[in-house]
Parts: C-alpha cells; sequence; structure tokens
C-alpha cells in the first residue's frame, strides 16, 4: 500500500507540471521578429552622384513675393485657331519679383507650386500698366512679353490675390520695380552713348595725328 500511494503521487505531480517555461509562452513577436532580422549587407550596382542643380536665381535679389493665382487670356486648346480666347487657369504659386546682382536687371517670375514649373517669366518694362480686374479689388491684369513657354510671346496675365491689402502692396512693389528697371535702362543707355562718343573721340584724335604727320612729311 506504501508503494501504491508513492507511485500514484508522482503521477499527480508530473500531469500538474507545465510543459513549457512562462518566459517562452510570454516572449512578444517583436523579439522573435529582431532575431531573425537579416544583417546582410548589399552593394548598389549603379552609384548615382550627386549633382548640383541650378535654377538660373542664384545670381538675383528677391525684391518681393507674393502666393496668388495666374491666369492668362488666350485660345484654349479646343478652340486653337479660332480666335476664341477666354481666362484660362496657368497655376498658383509666389511670383516673385527678381534683381540680378550684376546688371541689376529686374524681372518677374513665377512657379507652379509643387512641380516648380515655370508659368510666368518676363522683364519688367517700365511701360507694363497694371490695370484693375472688373468686379474684384483684389486682382491685377496687364500685358508683357513674356517667356516661360520657351519662345517671346506677348501675354495677357491676371493675378489674383488672398485679399485686396495684398493685391495693393503688389502693385506698390511692382510701380517701385518699375522705376528702378528704368534707372538701369537709362544707365546702360548714357553707358552705350559714353562709349560710342569716347570710340568717336578715339577716332577724330587718330585723324588728327595722321593729318599732322601727313602735313610734317609735305614740308619735308
Amino acid at each position: 500500500k506504501q508503494r501504491s500511494y508513492t507511485t500514484n503521487t508522482t503521477a499527480n505531480m508530473s500531469s500538474e507540471e507545465p510543459t513549457t517555461t512562462p518566459k517562452e509562452e510570454t516572449k512578444p513577436e517583436a523579439d522573435k521578429a529582431e532575431e531573425e532580422e537579416s544583417t546582410a549587407h548589399f552593394e548598389p550596382v549603379v552609384k548615382l552622384e550627386e549633382v548640383e542643380t541650378k535654377s538660373g536665381e542664384e545670381e538675383e535679389d528677391v525684391l518681393h513675393s507674393v502666393r496668388c493665382k495666374l491666369f492668362v487670356f488666350g485660345e484654349t486648346l479646343l478652340d486653337k485657331g479660332t480666335g476664341k480666347k477666354s481666362w484660362k487657369e496657368r497655376g498658383i504659386g509666389n511670383c516673385r519679383i527678381l534683381q540680378h546682382k550684376e546688371h541689376q536687371r529686374i524681372r518677374v517670375l513665377m512657379r507652379q507650386e509643387k512641380t516648380m514649373k515655370v508659368i510666368a517669366n518676363f522683364a519688367l518694362d517700365p511701360r507694363i500698366t497694371l490695370e484693375p480686374n472688373a468686379g474684384s479689388d483684389r486682382s491685377w491684369v496687364w500685358s508683357a512679353y513674356d517667356f516661360s513657354q520657351g519662345e517671346l510671346e506677348e501675354t495677357v496675365f491676371a493675378c489674383r490675390f488672398s485679399d485686396s491689402d495684398v493685391a495693393n502692396t503688389f502693385k506698390e512693389k511692382f510701380l517701385e520695380s518699375q522705376k528702378a528697371m528704368e534707372k538701369v535702362l537709362a544707365g546702360e543707355d548714357s553707358a552705350e552713348g559714353a562709349e560710342a562718343a569716347d570710340e568717336a573721340a578715339a577716332a577724330l584724335e587718330g585723324l588728327k595725328t595722321e593729318d599732322k604727320e601727313e602735313e610734317a612729311a609735305k614740308e619735308e
């Protein structure tokens, strides 16, 4: 009887023992994933060198920048060649007035947001006139020779701003820049005139010298 009792007790104890440890049962899946993570390193087949891209604006100072929506007045693709024109949206972005650091010339440049495509690019001609858009106090209309499409083309633009204050500030900066551009062009004209005058004076001096040499030769 005593031997039988011992055997039964052992059997009961072994049946109550867990088959796995608590640590193994509660081990997070993330730990398992870390253990299985590959540490292999692969060299790229083609190595690309970093290339510096230039926009052409590095040599220019920003005189004014404002976000707006740009429209152009012209034929749509469906109306091409018919002569029928209407307002069409060209894009939204920052309309910037830029002045070149070296020759001081001023232009207006606007790029489409995200794509950075040029949608307006024209010299700030002092003859451009900003006109109010009918029925709106926050937009201006003007005509300029635009180069954004790859060739010089006379284009009618309209810019719509967030409110009338922003629109009026843009006009002020636009007119100020036009006056500065007028001075730059006048300076270039005077410089060219002065250079031409110097060349003419040098030519006259040369003629005088040649005349004197001829007279001296005759006297001898």
